[in-house]
C-alpha cells in the first residue's frame, strides 16, 4: 500500500510540474498580426505528426485576418498526459489556454470546464459535419466542442514487399497478417536487414494501447470492455484468445520495443523501411509519402484484419473546444469556427492526411488526389468501434487505465490473459460502484 501511495504521489507531482511549466513558459515565437492587438488567444495545437506545423500555419492566417495575437502551444503527444495537463489547468481556473483540443472520449469528462457553443453554431452551420460526431460532442443539450478531424485505426502495408514475396492478396485475417509478416521478416533479414520486423503497432501502456486492444477484442466479438447498457463484458474467452494472440507477436513478428511504442515511435520504424505492416491512424499516410521517407510510393492502407466477428477499427478523432476560463470567449469561438471550416480542413487533409469531419470534403477532388484512400474512409468511420466513454462518463479515464494496465501485463508475459481479465473485471466492478 505504501509503495502504491508513493507512486500515486509521484505521478501527481509530475502532472503538477508539467502544468506549472506550461503556465510559466511562453513560446519564443507567438504568431501576431501586423498591428498590435488587444486580444491574445492561446491554442492547443497538439504534437503528433504534422499537428503543430499545420495548426501554426492556420493560426497565422487567422491572426492576419483578425488582428488578434494568437499563440500556438505544443502539448504532449501522449493523450493521457495531455488530459492530465488540461485537468490541472482547469482545476486552477487558468486563463492560459483559450482553445483546447479534446479527444473524442473527453467531452463528458471535461464538460464542467468547456464553454457551451450552442449559441454560436446554428443547425445550418453544423449540417456538413458527420451528425454522429456532433452528437458525441453534445452533453446534456450543450454543444461542448466542434469536430476538427476524425480517426480510425488502419493497417499500413508495403506493396513492394508483398509483391517481392509472392503475396497476391492482402491479409484478410489476423492469422494471415502474422503469416505474411513472418515470411517477409525472415526474407528481409536473410537479405541483410537485421533491424527488420513484420508488424509494428502501439504497445505502450497508454490510451493508444486501449485503442489497439479494443480492436483485437471487438474483431473477435469480445465486446467493448463495458457495453452501452453498463454491463462489464471484457472477461470472456474471446478476449482471452485475442490477447493471447497479441502476446505471441512480441519478439516474433513485433519487436520487444513495441511495448514502449506510441504512434510516433511505430511510425519512425515504419518510415525507416524496417516493417512490413503497421497499425496506425490516417495521419501517418502523408508523412510516409514525404520526400526522404524510405517507404515513399511503396505502401498503401487497408482496413484492419478480421477476427471471428469481422474487422474492427477504434474510432478516434479530435475536437476543438473553448475553455470556460478564457478571457476572450467570443474571439476564441471565432478561432474554432475558422479552424473547423471547410477551408481549414481541406488544407489539413491535403497537407497532412487528417480526416475531415465535414462530409462534403470526401468528394473534394483535391483532397482525394492527395489521399486516394479517403474514398474508403466514410464506410470505415461509420463502422468504427467506439470506446466506452459515454456509458462510463467521468469514470472513463479510470476504466481505460485499468484496461491498458492489465493488457500491458499480458503483453509483457507477466501474467496470463485469464488471470489479468479476472482482475480487470473486479477493478471495473469497483469503479462502477464508485463512479457510474
Amino acid at each position: 500500500m505504501k509503495r502504491w501511495l508513493i507512486l500515486l504521489f509521484g505521478s501527481l507531482v509530475v502532472v503538477a510540474g508539467l502544468a506549472w511549466a506550461y503556465l510559466q513558459i511562453r513560446p519564443d515565437n507567438p504568431i501576431r498580426s501586423a498591428a498590435p492587438a488587444a486580444v491574445t488567444l492561446t491554442m492547443d495545437c497538439g504534437g503528433v505528426g504534422l499537428d503543430f506545423e499545420l495548426c501554426s500555419e492556420l493560426v497565422q492566417q487567422f491572426a492576419a485576418r483578425t488582428g488578434y495575437t494568437v499563440i500556438p502551444k505544443l502539448t504532449p503527444q501522449n493523450a493521457t498526459l495531455r488530459l492530465h495537463l488540461l485537468r490541472e489547468l482547469f482545476l486552477t481556473r487558468s486563463t492560459g489556454m483559450d482553445v483546447v483540443m479534446v479527444d473524442v472520449i473527453w467531452p463528458g469528462m471535461l464538460a464542467d470546464d468547456l464553454l457551451d457553443l450552442t449559441p454560436y453554431f446554428n443547425p445550418a452551420q453544423l449540417a456538413d459535419f458527420f451528425p454522429e460526431m456532433v452528437a458525441n460532442n453534445t452533453v446534456n443539450g450543450r454543444l461542448l466542442a466542434v469536430p476538427w478531424f476524425t480517426d480510425a485505426g488502419l493497417l499500413y502495408y508495403r506493396t513492394d514487399l508483398l509483391q517481392r514475396y509472392g503475396f497476391n492478396t492482402l491479409p484478410t485475417t489476423w492469422n494471415d497478417l502474422a503469416y505474411m509478416a513472418r515470411i517477409i521478416q525472415e526474407g528481409e533479414r536473410a537479405a541483410g536487414n537485421e533491424a527488420f520486423w513484420g508488424f509494428v503497432w502501439q504497445g505502450r501502456s497508454s490510451e493508444s494501447l486501449t485503442c489497439n486492444a479494443l480492436e483485437w477484442l471487438a474483431s473477435e466479438g469480445a465486446g467493448t470492455i463495458v457495453e452501452p447498457d453498463g454491463r462489464i463484458s471484457v472477461n470472456n474467452q474471446a478476449s482471452v484468445q485475442a490477447l493471447a494472440r497479441a502476446q505471441r507477436w512480441i519478439g516474433t513478428i513485433s519487436p520487444p520495443e513495441v511495448l514502449a511504442m506510441g504512434e510516433e515511435e511505430a511510425r519512425a520504424l515504419w518510415e525507416a523501411g524496417n516493417a512490413a505492416f503497421m497499425r496506425n491512424w490516417p495521419y501517418a499516410y502523408a508523412l510516409g509519402q514525404r520526400e526522404g521517407s524510405a517507404v515513399r510510393g511503396r505502401f498503401d492502407v487497408m482496413p484492419l484484419p478480421q477476427g471471428a466477428a469481422g474487422s474492427a477499427a477504434a474510432l478516434g478523432g479530435w475536437q476543438l473546444a473553448v475553455s470556460r476560463h478564457s478571457r476572450f470567449p467570443q474571439q476564441a469561438v471565432e478561432l474554432v469556427r475558422f479552424m473547423t471550416s471547410a477551408e481549414a480542413q481541406e488544407f489539413r487533409a491535403i497537407r497532412g492526411a487528417y480526416n475531415p469531419t465535414r462530409r462534403s470534403l470526401y468528394q473534394d477532388p483535391d483532397v482525394l488526389a492527395a489521399n486516394p484512400f479517403f474514398a474508403r474512409m466514410p464506410a470505415i468511420l461509420l463502422a468504427a468501434v467506439a470506446r466506452p466513454s459515454t456509458v462510463t462518463a467521468a469514470a472513463y479515464d479510470s476504466v481505460s487505465t485499468a484496461f491498458q494496465t492489465e493488457v500491458f501485463r499480458i503483453l509483457q508475459g507477466a501474467t496470463s490473459p485469464e488471470v489479468a481479465l479476472s482482475a480487470l473485471e473486479q477493478q471495473l466492478v469497483r469503479i462502477r460502484g464508485e463512479a457510474w
